[in-house]
C-alpha cells in the first residue's frame, strides 16, 4: 500500500504535488479552526449566555425584594426620602423586566412561559401599584386594593424566584449535556493536531526527497562538473516529474559533455602532432628558401659579366689603370658581396656600398643614359636591412626600365625613418609597365605567392614579406611614365 502511494505520488507534476501539499495543510488547518470555533462558541458563546441569563435572573429577584421593601416602607410612613427610594426601585424593576426578551427560546419552554408570566403579571402589577398610591388612604377601596398588591408583589417575587431556579436548573443541563461532548472534541482536536505534525512530517519528507533531494544532487553534480569531472557517476532519482525530466536529460548533457571534452583532447593531441609535423615542414622550407637564397646569391647574371669584362677590356686598351683598376675592384666586391654573404640581414651602409658599386659599372657600361642618386636620410649604421635588398631592383630598373629607352633614365634611392618604420624608395623614370602586368604583380604581392618569379622585385618582396609580419611593400607603375617601389620594414620588428 504503501509502495503504490509512493509511485502515485512520483508520477505526479510538481505543480500537483504543491497543490496537494498545501491542500493538505490547509485542510488540516480548517478543521482544527472549525473544531476550535466549535469549543470557542460554547464556552464564550453558550455557557456565557447562560451566566448571563442566570445572572439576570439574579438580579430580578433582587430589585423586585427592594421594590417590595420600598413600596411597605412608604406605605407606612410617606415622605420625600421614601417615595424617591421607591421610585428608584421601581424604575430598576421596571429596566430589568424589560430587558426580558420573549423570544429567546434558548433554555426551553418552560422558562419562556415562565418569562412570559413576569411580564403579563408585572403590567397588571404597575397598574395596580399606580392605583394605590395613587389613591387616598381614607379611601373605602384603599386597604382592599392595598393587599391586592401585596398579593401581587407575592406572586412576582414567586415566580421570579422560580426563574431563577428553573434557568439554573436548565443551564446545569445545558452544561451536563454538552460537557461531555466538549471532552470529545478537544480529544478530537489534540487527535487530529497529532495526525496534522505526522501528516505534515510525512509530506515534508516526501517533498524533500522527490523535490530538494533531485536539485541537491545535481547542484552536486554541477559542482563536479565545473571542476572538469565529467566522468561522474548518473544522478538517481525515483521522480517522473518535471525534475525526472531535467535529471535525465541533465545525465544526457553531462554524457555528451564528456565525449566532446574527450573527442576534444584526442583532437587536441592529433592536432599537436600535426603541428609538430608543420613545424618541420616549416623548418624544410626554411631550409629549402635558404638553399633557393644560397641559389640566388651565387646566380650572375652572364651578360651583366660579359659585357662588364668587354668595357673592362675596352678601357684598358684606351686609358690609363686606374679607372681599371676601379672598376676591376667594384666588381670584385659585388663579387665578394655576392659569393661570401650568407647572412640574412645586413647593414644598410654595407647594402648601400655594394649598390654603388654596382650603378658604377652600370655607368660605365652604358655611359651617359644612366644616371642615380642615393638619398640616405638615416644612420646607415644604426639600421639593418634584408641581404640583397637593393641590387635586385635597381638591376630591374636598368634592365626592364631604363634599357629599353633610346635615351636612357635616372635612378634614385631614398630612404628614411617614418613613425617607427624605415621605408625604402627606388624609383626609375624608364619605360614603366603596363597596367595587367602591374595589377598581377601587385596581387602575388598581397598572395605573398610563392611561384618562381626570377630574382627581381617578386623575389625581394616575398623575402621581406616572409622576415617583417608588419612590413609593406608596394608597387606604382606607369607606361612611359617609370616606375617606383616602396618598402617599409619595421625598426625592431620581425
Amino acid at each position: 500500500m504503501r509502495k503504490k502511494i509512493e509511485q502515485a505520488w512520483n508520477s505526479q507534476t510538481i505543480r500537483h504535488k504543491i497543490l496537494l501539499f498545501t491542500g493538505g495543510v490547509l485542510l488540516i488547518i480548517v478543521l482544527s479552526c472549525i473544531l476550535d470555533a466549535w469549543i470557542v462558541r460554547f464556552s464564550m458563546v453558550d455557557f456565557h449566555r447562560i451566566l448571563e441569563m442566570n445572572a439576570q435572573n439574579g438580579e430580578l429577584v433582587r430589585v423586585i425584594e427592594r421594590e417590595n421593601a420600598a413600596f411597605e416602607a412608604y406605605v407606612k410612613n410617606a415622605d420625600e426620602e421614601k417615595q424617591e427610594t421607591l421610585k428608584q426601585a421601581m424604575e430598576a424593576t421596571r429596566e430589568t423586566v424589560e430587558q426580558y426578551s420573549v423570544e429567546d427560546r434558548m433554555l426551553g419552554v418552560r422558562i419562556y412561559a415562565q418569562i412570559w408570566s413576569i411580564r403579563n403579571i408585572y403590567e397588571v402589577y404597575q397598574e395596580s401599584r399606580d392605583a394605590v398610591l395613587a389613591m387616598d388612604s381614607d379611601d373605602p377601596r384603599y386597604i382592599e386594593s392595598l393587599y391586592e398588591v401585596y398579593d401581587m408583589q407575592s406572586y412576582l417575587f414567586d415566580y421570579a424566584q422560580t426563574l431563577l431556579i428553573e434557568s439554573a436548573e436548565a443551564g446545569n443541563a445545558v452544561y451536563r449535556e454538552t460537557y461531555p461532548l466538549v471532552l470529545w472534541v478537544t480529544a478530537l482536536v489534540i487527535l487530529l493536531i497529532l495526525l496534522s505534525f505526522f501528516a505534515v512530517l510525512w509530506l515534508s519528507q516526501t517533498m524533500y526527497r522527490s523535490i530538494v533531494y533531485p536539485v541537491i544532487a545535481l547542484a552536486e553534480a554541477s559542482r563536479k562538473i565545473a571542476a572538469n569531472e565529467f566522468f561522474i557517476e548518473d544522478v538517481q532519482v525515483e521522480n517522473q516529474d518535471e525534475l525526472g525530466e531535467l535529471v535525465a536529460a541533465f545525465n544526457k548533457m553531462k554524457y555528451a559533455t564528456a565525449r566532446y571534452i574527450q573527442t576534444q583532447e584526442e583532437n587536441r593531441i592529433a592536432l599537436g602532432k600535426l603541428h609538430e609535423k608543420e613545424l618541420e615542414q616549416m623548418e624544410l622550407e626554411r631550409r629549402l628558401e635558404n638553399a633557393r637564397m644560397e641559389v640566388l646569391i651565387n646566380q650572375i647574371n652572364p651578360h651583366f659579366l660579359f659585357n662588364t669584362l668587354n668595357v673592362i677590356g675596352g678601357m684598358a686598351n684606351l686609358e690609363e689603370a686606374e679607372i681599371t683598376e676601379k672598376m676591376i675592384k667594384a666588381l670584385s666586391d659585388i663579387f665578394r658581396y655576392n659569393l661570401k654573404n650568407d647572412e640574412q640581414r645586413v647593414s644598410l651602409a654595407r647594402e648601400i656600398k655594394v649598390t654603388q658599386d654596382y650603378m658604377y659599372l652600370q655607368h660605365m657600361r652604358f655611359g651617359a643614359r644612366i644616371s642615380y642618386r642615393i638619398d640616405c636620410r638615416v644612420d646607415t649604421q644604426k639600421y639593418q636591412i634584408p641581404t640583397f635588398t637593393f641590387q635586385p631592383l635597381v638591376e630591374n630598373a636598368i634592365i626592364h626600365g631604363l634599357a629599353p629607352k633610346v635615351e636612357g633614365g635616372k635612378i634614385k634611392i631614398s630612404v628614411w625613418e617614418k613613425g617607427g618604420s624605415l621605408l625604402i624608395i627606388v624609383a626609375d623614370n624608364g619605360v614603366g609597365m603596363p597596367e595587367e602586368t602591374r595589377d598581377r604583380l601587385r596581387a602575388e604581392i598581397l598572395q605573398n605567392s610563392k611561384k618562381e618569379m626570377g630574382i627581381g622585385f617578386t623575389n625581394v618582396s616575398r623575402r621581406i614579406l616572409a622576415m617583417y609580419s608588419e612590413a609593406r611593400v608596394g608597387l606604382f607603375s606607369r607606361e612611359k611614365r617609370g616606375t617606383i617601389v616602396k618598402i617599409e620594414i619595421p625598426i625592431g620588428g620581425e
